[in-house]
């Protein structure tokens, strides 16, 4: 009896039943069965969504990895061929790798550097943990007053430019006997001297950055404490164990994971850290520059020496693969510890009797300071007629129509020109990050949650995360290979093309967590309407996890408003961003550039808060309290 053919359940085309029933068995030819099965394949717009960022993602990501490792041993400018002399530019050279590895050269130039690099990378990660997990551990587990500020307020660092709390830090502490010569805030208010080793080198570098990186630890582990079973606690309190042997013996050990990979990403982050290195680096005792290898890299380029400041980046991806890969195994062998349960959802506070306001009144202090006075030194100092002396004020460096002195030649902020030629760039690579990042993610959320469990959405999933772990600065050195062989040297769209893969990673991950909490049965209605997939999108899905699709809009927005390593070595000299001229601006024009970090500041800010107001997205979604 002859079969009916089925009616299709869903918007994948079925293969015909004589091919699967076996009918035409000896007719159909194996190029036939092929060409059915990648049909059937390719009619699903999950699958179609995967092979193209499978494709797409594999060349962004590894062309220029392949590229920056190829010309590692080439002559890519005249200012190399002195270094090698007798051989013409783009021949084949191993001299870089000798002298950054091995030569006499190699301590001063890589090892050294390199060596801050890390320690840097490691005292950063610390302070961050140490920093961010004692609030996220008062917010969620104790009932100190105050929450509800703290938990908003002590985002605010991670919000800013990492370089600005460098510029603070410097503002702050400076005085006439290091650095620049003049005073800061502690010294012309209070007549306060600390030593040059608290405002340069590497310990405040890794303050600046732990401080920076502290509210990611806060959320991080502060997740997770909230989510905690609370039987967990009840029981150790049954059996008659003290607070502090059951922190030590069931909270900590819940937390581990999310310690070791606050450890990893911020360790990882820092790794590249430019910025504030290149405000806080000082000089060692002989007088000369204290090198960190970021900022020696974007010497080196300055300077044409690809060959060498491209090995450099070379290693800092190489550190962020190893840290990717160890984060991988440390989170593989604990697959099954469960912390979340669906029984007590009752969380026992620590009381903390009297101290529960001696806790809020020093943490708010402490996050108040840190969010509130990068403001107001930046303010000041963008007022005084000689920098870092507040008796004489002045307004010239905001509202001067004319150039605001012969050491400065620059006019009032709100009317120079450079500034709001930077800030229409910024604006519009930002924009145009945000849709490519945030679309991208949608996407990719809805494909990975669709095709869940399979090597390809697995494959894309990785792929889409792995930019998150290499150093901005590499990136942005490995986009350089690139621009130079496909002629975009200098083009803004390569600026566009690094930034939506830089920040892939946070739409992504808010894409994937989006389309994992919505239920299948939402779109097969859909589907059983007849209603096209485009539609679907934007009549069903789209609308009901509006909020978290629109912070992958917004994380890329205002990470790409503030970013400066990533864009640095990329940007045209004709087309300035608000970052660049601000780093330009650092060793001139204190007070202008003093004013220029208040507005971006600012800027971001408002925008993250209109974006919070008209859409309930934000990027400072903490704990709670």
């Amino acid at each position: 009896m002859k079969k009916e053919k089925n009616s299709p359940k869903n918007d994948i085309p079925q293969i015909p039943n004589e091919i699967l029933d076996g009918g035409f068995e000896r007719k159909a030819t194996a190029g036939q069965k092929m060409w059915y099965t990648t049909k059937r394949f390719f009619s699903s717009p999950a699958n179609v969504i995967l092979v193209v960022f499978a494709l797409a993602l594999a060349f962004l990501i590894f062309y220029p990895l392949f590229t920056m490792i190829v010309e590692t041993f080439m002559i890519n400018s005249p200012s190399e061929g002195i270094y090698d002399p007798g051989k013409p530019v783009g021949s084949f050279t191993t001299k870089w790798w000798n002298r950054l590895i091995v030569s006499d050269y190699a301590d001063m130039y890589f090892w050294t550097p390199l060596g801050r690099q890390v320690l840097m990378a490691m005292l950063a990660s610390i302070i961050a943990i140490i920093y961010g997990g004692v609030v996220a551990f008062f917010i969620t587990r104790t009932n100190m007053k105050g929450k509800k500020i703290i938990s908003t307020v002590f985002i605010f660092p991670y919000i800013m430019p990492s370089w600005t709390l460098a510029t603070f830090w410097q503002n702050f502490w400076q005085n006439p006997d290091i650095g620049t010569g003049t005073g800061g805030m502690m010294y012309n208010l209070l007549g306060i001297k600390v030593s040059e080793g608290f405002v340069y080198g590497v310990i405040p570098c890794a303050i600046v950055l732990g401080l920076h990186y502290a509210p990611f630890a806060y959320i991080l582990i502060g997740g997770t404490l909230r989510n905690m079973d609370a039987n967990l606690e009840e029981a150790a309190t049954v059996l008659k164990a003290n607070r502090a042997k059951i922190i030590r013996r069931i909270t900590i050990p819940i937390v581990l994971p999310a310690l070791v990979s606050t450890f990893l990403l911020v360790f990882s982050s820092s790794m590249s850290a430019y910025a504030v290195p290149r405000y806080l680096a000082g000089t060692t005792g002989d007088g000369s520059v204290r090198y960190f290898i970021t900022t020696y890299m974007k010497s080196f380029i300055g300077k044409q020496l690809y060959g060498q400041s491209y090995i450099m980046g070379l290693v800092m991806i190489i550190f962020g693969i190893a840290i990717l890969m160890v984060n991988q195994y440390i989170t593989g062998k604990r697959k099954s510890f469960t912390t979340v349960s669906g029984k007590s959802g009752q969380i026992s506070y620590i009381d903390l009797k009297w101290g529960k306001w001696a806790a809020c009144i020093v943490i708010c202090f402490l996050s108040l300071f840190f969010a509130v006075m990068p403001l107001v030194t930046f303010a000041l100092e963008s007022c005084c007629v000689h920098p870092g002396d507040y008796s004489q004020m002045t307004l010239d460096y905001w509202i001067s129509r004319e150039m605001t002195g012969s050491e400065n030649g620059l006019k009032g902020l709100f009317f120079e020109d450079k500034i709001w030629s930077a800030f229409g760039n910024s604006l519009l690579l930002s924009v145009l990050c945000a849709i490519i990042a945030g679309t991208s993610g949608i996407l990719i959320g809805y494909a990975v949650a669709k095709r869940r469990g399979s090597v390809l959405s697995k494959s894309v999933d990785t792929l889409a995360f792995v930019p998150y772990l290499l150093p901005s600065l590499a990136l942005g050195g490995a986009f350089l290979t690139m621009a130079t062989t496909f002629g975009l040297t200098n083009s803004f769209l390569i600026l566009v093309l690094v930034g939506a893969v830089k920040y892939l990673p946070f739409a992504s991950r808010s894409g994937i967590n989006a389309m994992l909490q919505l239920s299948g049965e939402i779109e097969e209605a859909a589907v059983m309407m007849n209603v096209p997939w485009w539609k679907r999108m934007v009549r069903i899905i789209f609308p009901i996890q509006k909020s978290t699709f629109m912070s992958g809009y917004l994380l890329p927005f205002t990470s790409c408003m503030r970013e400066l390593s990533l864009f640095v070595l990329l940007v045209a000299p004709g087309t300035q961003l608000l970052a660049t001229l601000l780093d330009e601006w650092t060793a001139w024009w204190t007070q202008s550039a003093n004013a220029l970090n208040l507005l971006i500041i600012v800027t971001v800010l408002i925008i993250n808060f209109a974006a919070n107001k008209l859409t309930g997205a934000s990027i400072d979604k903490g704990v709670g309290g």
